[in-house]
């Protein structure tokens, strides 16, 4: 067996350790008590199949890049996928994507509507009880006053 690798990262330390009688990955976690970090990680390492987000334009359904996609909306009971190429109607419910996205930098900031933070060119904050959110691409959409507190803190403000 070879010596362990360590990092430490956000209090959580990760430890690999090299063994050649090992054929298959195995995690065992070492905590004091559940918490929602250690549910979350539990969670992502045991969804083994890649979660893909399929768009649907015209009479071709295309695979979408979660990095590209913009903002992800809902209205008249349908539910669209914005990105730099056009906007694509999605065969899922929003909390649906938002479960597939939510380790992807996306937030929801309203009833309606998710956008990804790594796509967001400025927040606009004089609005009273809102939000203004300037995506790289121009366009502006709002933060609803229900969503204001958890963007204020997933942006440390």
């Amino acid at each position: 067996m070879q010596s362990p690798g360590r990092k430490e990262a956000k209090g959580v330390q990760v430890e690999v350790r090299l063994d050649s009688a090992v054929s298959v990955p195995k995690v065992i976690i070492l905590t004091d008590q559940m918490t929602e970090e250690v549910n979350a990680i539990v969670q992502m390492l045991s969804d083994s199949e890649p979660k893909l987000i399929a768009g649907f334009r015209d009479d071709t359904v295309t695979v979408l890049d979660e990095k590209d996609i913009l903002r992800i909306y809902a209205a008249n009971g349908k539910v669209f996928a914005v990105l730099p190429s056009g906007e694509y109607m999605l065969r899922l419910r929003l909390y649906e994507v938002e479960e597939r996205l939510k380790q992807h930098h996306f937030i929801r900031i309203s009833n309606s509507e998710i956008i990804n933070l790594k796509k967001v060119r400025s927040f606009d904050l004089s609005f009273t009880g809102t939000i203004c959110v300037v995506l790289n691409d121009g366009s502006k959409t709002y933060a609803s006053r229900r969503y204001v507190t958890r963007l204020k803190g997933v942006l440390g403000i």
